[in-house]
């Protein structure tokens, strides 16, 4: 795979590194575990009215060695803050609870919670009213965690990827697929990226397409997000930190 602002096959990244202007997980050397990190994206939202907002995700590792994932979204129609506590364990995400909260002035409030026992294997909450109140199956996840682990499985090199996520009272599997590597070009410069798609059925009007960046340790760079009513969602990264160090995202040139 193409290495950012590559002058040579390998040679940019390794001389990059020597000048101390590249750090050691961003050359694509295999890393343990995985990296605490902060990005910003500029988020936007068609429908009817097209409204433009501010999106985060972040993961934390936590006093107590769990990991918390989340992500928000500001705008002045409406908010979301979304989080999922959670365990790294082996390569794979034990989520333990997961929070999603929806609020604005033209979308309804929407509350979502629900607790993981993975000594029972079951999971209970409230999803918008209501209950959850099911068994899940090895290496369940939920709405969130599911994406850092498809991040990581796209790191690994994974091609087709099976999820078993636990939702609105039911566990249900989603699937995804790379699709290859595409080059970007956008407000944060040019970037060699991994897309992958959501696979739906075919009949399934929604889309739901997503680029990760290995240069800078497959942070997710855009995700688009067409609903069935042709409402369309977007995210693009603008800024961001990995293990505490910024990325040198260039100006579009």
């Amino acid at each position: 795979m193409s290495a950012l602002f590559r002058l040579c096959t390998g040679c940019r990244p390794l001389a990059l590194l020597l000048l101390g202007l590249l750090p050691a997980w961003a050359a694509g050397e295999p890393q343990p575990g995985l990296l605490p990190y902060s990005a910003t994206y500029r988020a936007t939202l068609e429908k009817g009215i097209p409204f433009k907002g501010s999106a985060t995700r972040t993961l934390t590792k936590q006093e107590d060695g769990s990991w918390l994932y989340a992500f928000k979204v500001e705008s002045f129609i409406a908010d979301i803050n979304e989080s999922s506590r959670l365990n790294w364990i082996s390569g794979h995400a034990q989520p333990s609870v997961y929070r999603y909260e929806l609020g604005g002035l033209m979308i309804p409030d929407r509350q979502r919670d629900i607790n993981f026992n993975w000594a029972s294997r079951h999971a209970n909450g409230d999803y918008e009213g209501r209950d959850v109140d099911v068994d899940f199956p090895r290496g369940a996840l939920d709405p969130l965690s599911y994406q850092l682990q498809l991040q990581q499985d796209v790191r690994n090199g994974e091609q087709e990827m099976h999820y078993k996520v636990v939702g609105k009272n039911r566990v249900e599997e989603s699937t995804f697929a790379v699709l290859g590597d595409e080059t970007l070009d956008g407000s944060f410069g040019s970037v060699n990226t991994v897309k992958v798609e959501k696979v739906r059925d075919p009949d399934n009007k929604r889309k739901t397409l997503m680029w990760f960046a290995p240069d800078w340790n497959y942070l997710l760079v855009r995700l688009i997000q067409i609903e069935p009513d042709g409402t369309r969602y977007e995210i693009h990264i603008e800024k961001a930190t990995v293990n505490g160090e910024s990325i040198q995202i260039p100006p579009k040139s």
